[in-house]
Order: structure tokens, then sequence, then C-alpha cells
């Protein structure tokens, strides 16, 4: 029976190489239109498939888009805390912050995802529109943006 108790130290893990970023496995997706809400589709009438690098960020625009518990098919490591941010009253910095925070943490559950960074945000009244960065393991990079309601 494996122990309940590792007794392994944290600062034993080992860095992600090279080496240990190919072993990481990418996959293929359907590809989705996340303006529209649904399916892209070739001239045949087939859903387009997205290759692996596309579907790596397919996943992370859909892991910012998905509340956290709210979905039973989700295990509780995927998913944002967006509402949890409503009615606190915090200024405009600390609410940018938090958003960082939040995208940051729900991005980097995925093993494919090295780094979640340049944020910027934009303020129309109570809705926050951000953008930022995302690279993966492979050192592919692509920007993603969506919104938020305080």
């Amino acid at each position: 029976m494996p122990n309940l108790f590792p007794t392994s130290d944290m600062n034993e893990l080992e860095p992600v190489t090279e080496e240990s970023a190919n072993e990481v496995s990418f996959g293929r997706s359907w590809r989705f239109d996340f303006s529209v809400g649904d399916f892209v589709m070739t001239p045949t009438g087939k859903v387009a498939a997205s290759n692996d690098t596309d579907a790596w960020v397919q996943w992370c625009n859909k892991a910012i888009r998905t509340p956290r518990y709210r979905h039973l098919i989700y295990s509780s490591d995927i998913g944002q805390e967006f509402d949890d941010l409503l009615g606190r009253g915090l200024s405009h910095a600390a609410f940018e912050s938090e958003i960082q925070r939040i995208v940051t943490e729900t991005l980097m559950v995925d093993p494919r995802t090295a780094s979640v960074d340049n944020f910027s945000f934009y303020w129309e009244e109570d809705k926050c529109f951000f953008t930022c960065r995302i690279t993966n393991v492979r050192d592919d990079s692509a920007e993603i943006a969506e919104s938020v309601v305080i």
C-alpha cells in the first residue's frame, strides 16, 4: 500500500528541462470559435480540427471561461473563480492583481503551460478587459483575451 504521508521534500522536485518538456503530451481538438459560441466547420460540413498548439490555446481559453466547481464533468482543478471577486469593493489595482493571480493559477494547472505573463487591463465602467501572453513548454506563445464583470 502506498504511503499516505510521503516524506519527500517539495524542494527535491526536478525542474522542467527540455527533455521533460518533450514528454508532455499535446493532443488535438476540435476547433471552437468562442466569439460565435460554436464549432468551426470546414467547407465540406465537418468540424475543423486543431493542431496540438492550437488545441492547447483553446484549452486555455476554455479554462478561463469556465467557472470552477459549477460543472460536475470537470475536476476541481479546472476553471476560474472570478465570481469570488463580486462585491468585495476592491480598487481597480487590487482587482487586476486578483485577476492576474486567478488566471495564472487556472492556466498553470495544465502541464503544457510554462508561463502566463504580460497582462494588460482596460476598464469600461464595471467591466475589466484583460489580455495576457501564454507560453507552453515547447516555447510556443499566444495571446488570450477575456473580460470580467465586477
